[in-house]
């Protein structure tokens, strides 16, 4: 009897525990901590985090070269409408035959003997008239070379030019506003991975912890039921809470190192990321909602991208006008050779007065186009209005439930604390005091489940005003830091 109540004394202050435990044992429990044999293990900075990320991310890199290439194009219509110089040249050679038919001359040869007169024919007659060949093949060949250079200008398009130049121009910035947009997206989803894998492992930690104390009691409810102290029915309900200390302790542990395994491919690291800061909740309000619906209304990638939709469908509808007017075209061309070469040079004008397509309504379609835009820019502004409210609201109520929370977790140590003195009295049991131990371990996880819940919001709502490239600055303005278990939280 006296040893199970000096047992129970000792679980009671677990400080007298600590000290009094061997140094073979701190030994054994290091070894046996959770990670103790993780190899790779990389401790990040949430910014040193953002830095691999921003290094690391592919779906960042396929964004910026998305972005990058649409620089280009348009980088190489900006001389769009200048100049256009062309130089051709070839070598040359050739062969050809051409056959010529004779009979016709030799018959007319013939027949001249006949048309004189007569002193005339019997001189003739004394000199024989040659017979030419019946055909005769004539051959030219001959090579060479020529080169010619020759220019167009276009001097007047009605526009067509500055258009297409303002419709890529347009879409280099969609390709920008899309590129900061996945640029927040992903500075969300780092703050989910990073800040989710310090509460798994913090509710792996707490329910490792609960697992200890119970199979302590666990062990202690036996000894009492050797001694004759408590019933077998408080045995059995010690070692069914110890069970389920064993389970919720494998799934958090296995939540944590999924959890964990997410960051670390987040970031691009191979092995284990130890993150170094922890969770954090601002016990003051942030800034008035109107700050982050101004922001957001002026910063958010999504208005940027709604603009420059708009502007390619104004550029296309100055494209359509323009093909209705004349073009003016200057050209010119020049032989490369020494000497009297040839060469032309003149203005062009092309005016289509009429094409089997429609102009009015391509025009009117164009037209229609741009309505949707400023359609689609309005709708977007409310949208980001009322979500930036509802990210504000969820971020000051996280604030709220964490703070509110400080006097669960003070009531639940000291229900703790009451049941364990109770139970040396023997006004409470076993039971009571494995109930209040899992009370404390499910309010400290929820309340760092607040915490995390404050976290979120916070990116949520800065990614909802274009601001997601400032969490860093609320991370230093934290003045509350989730404790690890079982020590005090600092402000």
């Amino acid at each position: 009897m006296f040893d199970a109540l000096a047992m129970l004394r000792a679980l009671a202050r677990p400080d007298r525990c600590l000290r009094a435990a061997p140094a073979g044992a701190w030994a054994l429990a290091l070894l046996l901590a959770p990670g103790a044999w993780a190899q790779d293990t990389t401790a990040l900075s949430f910014d040193a985090a953002r830095t691999r990320l921003l290094e690391h991310s592919d779906q960042l890199a396929a964004s910026r070269a998305g972005e990058q290439a649409a620089q280009l194009q348009t980088q190489a219509l900006r001389h769009l409408g200048g100049p256009s110089v062309a130089l051709t040249g070839m070598a040359y050679a050739y062969n050809a035959n051409l056959g010529l038919d004779l009979d016709p001359l030799n018959q007319s040869l013939g027949q001249i003997n006949a048309a004189l007169p007569n002193w005339a024919q019997n001189l003739v007659g004394r000199v024989p008239i040659p017979q030419l060949p019946g055909s005769y093949t004539l051959n030219r060949h001959s090579s060479g070379t020529q080169a010619a250079v020759a220019a167009v200008w276009p001097l007047y398009t009605g526009g067509a030019t500055e258009a297409a130049r303002g419709l890529f121009a347009a879409r280099q910035r969609e390709a920008e506003a899309d590129s900061q947009l996945t640029g927040q997206q992903q500075d969300t989803l780092l703050v989910q991975r990073y800040f989710g894998a310090q509460l798994a492992r913090r509710a792996a930690d707490l329910r490792a912890q609960a697992e200890r104390t119970t199979a302590e009691h666990d062990q202690a409810a036996a000894r009492m039921l050797a001694e004759g102290v408590i019933a077998r029915v408080e045995r059995l309900q010690a070692s069914a809470a110890l069970e389920e200390a064993r389970r919720n302790a494998r799934k958090a542990e296995s939540d944590a190192d999924l959890a964990a395994a997410a960051l670390a491919r987040t970031v691009g690291v191979a092995g284990r990321v130890a993150p170094q800061t922890p969770l954090f909740v601002i016990s003051q309000p942030v800034e008035p909602l109107p700050y982050f619906i101004d922001a957001a209304l002026t910063r958010h990638p999504g208005i940027g991208k709604v603009a420059a939709k708009k502007a390619q469908a104004e550029r296309l509808h100055e494209g359509e006008a323009a093909l209705r007017r004349p073009q003016v075209v200057a050209f010119g061309s020049r032989q490369l050779k020494t000497g009297n070469a040839d060469w032309t040079a003149g203005v062009g004008v092309r005016w289509t007065l009429y094409d089997a397509l429609d102009r009015d309504a391509l025009e009117a379609a164009s037209l229609k186009k741009v309505e949707q835009a400023e359609r689609a820019d309005a709708q977007l502004r409310s949208d980001l209005s009322l979500l930036v409210e509802r990210h504000w609201r969820a971020v000051d109520n996280a604030r709220r439930q964490y703070l509110d929370m400080d006097g669960a977790v003070v009531l639940a140590r000291e229900v703790l604390r009451l049941r364990a003195a109770g139970l040396r009295e023997g006004t409470s049991t076993t039971l009571e005091l494995i109930d209040a131990q899992t009370n404390l371990t499910k309010v400290q996880t929820e309340r760092a489940q607040a915490a995390n819940d404050y976290v979120q919001a916070l990116a949520q709502l800065l990614e909802s005003a274009g601001l997601s490239d400032q969490f860093s600055a609320y991370i230093a303005r934290a003045d509350i830091r989730v404790p690890a278990p079982d020590t005090p939280a600092q402000k």
